[in-house]
This record gives structure tokens, C-alpha cells and sequence, in this order.
């Protein structure tokens, strides 16, 4: 498939009929109320997994250090707190395996349950764990567990909610309908960052005490939010006319991991294409909130910039989504690829001035740009990489393999590598640079499947 032709999501005859035959199909304006109930189910599950991420990573940068850490240098207190933010990437590919089993062969909805519940119980917990000067080597043992399980669950998260909502969304507008998943992640961002920089204008004795714990014993009430929003949810036509095929004996069963595991071109090409945009919100938000304060910077100017991201967030995710409808999946990606590489460096240039109003312009330079543009684009990019049997579990594989071998690590890698050149940003660079030019090739290679009603199955068109 060329780079040029308009790369689309599954669809079946079956399940969508003639294009002109439905409510729903291209063009026919907002969607009906079950796809837009599934899409609010499936970006609330997003808006709690980047909640609890940049929250952490928030807190990572700016809090976790003197809390869990305090009896070492502040420089060695930074690499531990990243470093505990980089053990939760390495158990979301565990929780992608388990929970992707679970939703290719019990149903997404069932997935999509128990892993709201999951995070929102790790996440509150971390807001009750006790500071370091109070139970010692406890402190941050217990945070390095409730870490752990944030981790495992919110891997099971994205492959579950993309799968729900583009397998949902009518012909011709499943670009539009996966990026308001990163919608979501611009509520996220705002809600994190907002009652960070809220609670922080108080006295610093209180934020560092209690005011931090706040938006992590919130994270239940998102959770509770998003069970209510998802009981509701139903199969997609595709998955159940899948299932009964089996059940009549029309198609022979498959493990998902192992149709994965016997067809891995895609697979490793979905983790390679989910590099750059796994790194862009950590590199330019997480580390980047680290870089401004350490320089001198108050941790509260970075946080009222990730809720102007957060907000932008919102609204440029569905626009780079319904452009990806138009031109392409691969194009769109792509270019936020390219664009990722060439404005890292004026961002972190933007932060050196230590102006507020420029550091908030190098936050959206930096990553609403060409961030969001990879972001709103991947989740149906991904689905449209696997076949029905086997969607949840190659999404969450390819997602989360790609955000623990770069978001996981971006933070720590970008510390190490600040602190190994003596304060100077241009490693960093380098790194992005890499990254990007990685996942541009690997997103020109992969097969994708046209977002057509009769385009068949991916498996069959990468044999024609």
C-alpha cells in the first residue's frame, strides 16, 4: 500500500452495509447515541489512564523527591523518583497480554471494567502512602508497588478502548472517532495539572504535606464516573458476528497471543510506530517540567502549561483525527514524526528563557503540535493493523511495548543524558531525532487496511 493512499480501519459488509444505508455513515453529521455513549465510555477510561500517568509524572518531577527520597542528593532523588515512574511502563505489556486476552475472547466491555477499577484503586492508594522521614525504606517499597499495579492495569486500557471505539464508528470516520480517545487525555491533562497548580499556589508546607495527595485519592471518583459510563457499553456488530461464527462452528477458534506471536511483522512494526508519540508528552511535559524547575523555575508555571496543552488537547485531537479520514492515517503520522524532530529543540529554547508566556508557547511548539498530531492518530492507526480475533491484544502489545521502551524511559533517559553533558539540552535532541526517524519508517511499512465496508480481512489483503 502506497503512502499516498488514505489508510483506513476495518469494516465488514456485514456489519456496516451500504454506505448509504445507515444514520451513521459518512457525512450523515453527529453520531447516534449509542456510538456516542461508547465513545464517552471509551475516552473516560483514556482520560483516567493519562490521569493517573501525568499525575504521577507530575509528581515524579516535582514532589516524590523530597518525599519518598529525601535522605539522598537532589540529583540522585530525581533519577530514583523517575526511575520508579519508568518500573510502571514495564508492567503495562503484562497487563496488554492479560487484558488483551480477556477482551478478544470474553469481550472488550469486560476489559474495560476491571481495568477502570484497577487504576483508579493503585492510583488513590499512592496518595495515603506515608513520606519517608515518617516509615523509612517502607515509603518508597509501597510506592513502587502500588506503581507497579497502576502499571498492570492500565496496560490492558488502550488496546480495550480503541478497539471498542473504532470497532463502533461508522465507515469513513474512524479517525475521528479514535482520536477523541486523546480527547480525553486533554481533560486528563487538565485536571492533573489543574489541581496540581491549584493546590500548589497555597502554602508549600501544605502541598508538600497533603495538597499533593488530593488529585490521587480523586482518581476514585473518576473510576467510580467510569464504571457507571461503561455498564452500558455493548459489543460492537463485528466482535458478536465473530463470536457467534465460532459458536456455530463457521471458524475455528485462535489464542490471540498466538495468532500475534505467528504473525509478528505488524506487531513489531506497531511498537516501533508508537515510539515518538510515547516519548513526546514525556519528554516535553514530564522532563521538561523537571528541566524549568531545576533552572529556577516555580513548578507551578509548568503546571498551569500542561493545562493550556491539556485544553488545546481537547479540541486539535479530533481535527488531526478527522484530517487522518481525509488523507491518511500514514500521512498524518508521519508528519508528526517529522514535525516532533524539528521542533524539540525551539521548545526546550523556549524554556530557557524562563518567561511563563514563552514557556507556555514551547509547550504547545513542542507538543500540541506535533504531539497530539501522532497521538490522535495512533489508536485507529493500531486497530487497523489486526484482524478482528486477535485487535485487543495486538493494539495493547504494539501501545504498550512502545510506551515502555520510550515513555517509560524517556524521563530518566533525558535526565541521564542532561546530566552526562554537564546541563546541555542537545542529547535529548539527539534521542528525539532517533526515535523519530524510527517511527516514521516503521509507520511507512506497515500494512494497514482501507477504512472500507468490503475491504475483507487484513491477513488476506497482505497475501494478494
Amino acid at each position: 500500500m502506497s503512502a499516498s493512499t488514505p489508510q483506513r480501519s476495518p469494516g465488514s459488509r456485514a456489519a456496516h452495509g451500504p454506505a448509504g444505508s445507515r444514520p451513521d455513515a459518512p457525512g450523515s453529521g453527529r453520531p447516534r447515541r449509542a456510538q456516542a455513549r461508547t465513545i464517552a465510555g471509551g475516552a473516560v477510561g483514556t482520560l483516567m489512564e493519562y490521569f493517573d500517568y501525568y499525575l504521577y509524572g507530575l509528581a515524579a518531577a516535582a514532589v516524590f523527591p523530597q518525599v519518598f527520597f529525601s535522605g539522598n542528593d537532589p540529583f540522585v532523588a530525581q533519577l530514583e523518583s523517575f526511575a520508579t515512574f519508568a518500573v510502571g511502563f514495564l508492567f503495562r505489556p503484562l497487563g496488554g497480554v492479560v487484558f488483551g486476552y480477556i477482551g478478544d475472547r470474553m469481550g472488550r466491555k469486560v476489559t474495560l471494567l476491571v481495568t477502570v477499577i484497577g487504576m483508579g484503586l493503585s492510583t488513590a492508594a499512592i496518595g495515603f502512602i506515608p513520606p519517608d522521614h515518617m516509615i523509612g525504606l517502607a515509603a518508597p517499597v509501597l510506592l513502587l508497588v502500588m506503581r507497579m499495579l497502576q502499571g498492570l492495569f492500565v496496560g490492558g486500557e488502550m488496546g480495550g478502548a480503541a478497539t471498542m471505539v473504532v470497532e463502533h464508528a461508522p465507515v469513513g470516520r474512524r479517525g475521528l472517532f479514535g482520536a477523541f480517545l486523546i480527547s480525553g487525555a486533554g481533560v486528563a491533562n487538565v485536571l492533573s495539572a489543574g489541581m496540581m497548580a491549584g493546590l500548589g499556589l497555597g502554602p508549600d508546607s501544605f502541598f508538600m504535606t497533603w495538597g499533593w495527595r488530593i488529585p490521587f485519592v480523586f482518581s476514585l471518583v473518576l473510576s467510580v464516573c467510569a464504571v457507571l459510563l461503561r455498564r452500558q457499553l455493548q459489543e460492537s456488530e463485528e466482535f458478536t458476528t465473530h463470536t457467534q461464527e465460532i459458536e456455530l462452528g463457521r471458524i475455528r477458534r485462535r489464542s490471540p497471543i498466538l495468532e500475534v506471536l505467528l504473525h509478528p511483522r505488524n506487531t513489531i512494526l506497531g511498537i516501533l510506530i508508537g515510539l515518538p508519540q510515547s516519548i513526546a508528552g514525556y519528554v516535553v511535559l514530564t522532563y521538561g517540567l523537571s528541566y524549568m524547575v531545576s533552572g529556577g523555575v516555580p513548578p507551578q508555571v509548568g503546571f498551569l502549561g500542561t493545562m493550556i496543552v491539556g485544553v488545546l488537547q481537547i479540541f486539535v485531537a479530533p481535527a488531526y483525527g478527522a484530517l487522518s479520514d481525509r488523507v491518511g492515517r500514514r500521512r498524518v503520522y508521519i508528519a508528526g514524526c517529522i514535525g516532533f524532530a524539528l521542533l524539540v529543540w525551539p521548545a526546550f529554547l523556549l524554556y530557557g528563557t524562563h518567561v511563563p508566556a514563552l514557556i507556555w508557547l514551547g509547550m504547545v511548539v513542542g507538543f500540541v503540535i506535533p504531539g497530539v498530531m501522532m497521538q490522535g492518530t495512533l489508536s485507529t492507526l493500531l486497530t487497523e493493523m489486526f484482524d478482528v480475533e486477535e485487535r485487543t491484544t495486538g493494539v495493547n502489545v504494539g501501545y504498550q511495548l512502545s510506551n515502555t521502551l520510550g515513555g517509560g524511559l524517556a524521563p530518566f533517559i533525558a535526565t541521564a543524558l542532561v546530566g552526562w553533558a554537564s546541563g546541555e539540552i542537545w542529547p535529548v535532541i539527539v534521542y528525539v531525532v532517533v526515535i523519530c526517524l524510527i517511527g516514521a519508517i516503521a509507520t511507512a511499512a506497515a500494512s494497514i487496511r482501507p477504512d472500507t465496508a468490503d475491504a475483507g480481512r487484513l491477513r488476506a489483503l497482505e497475501t494478494t
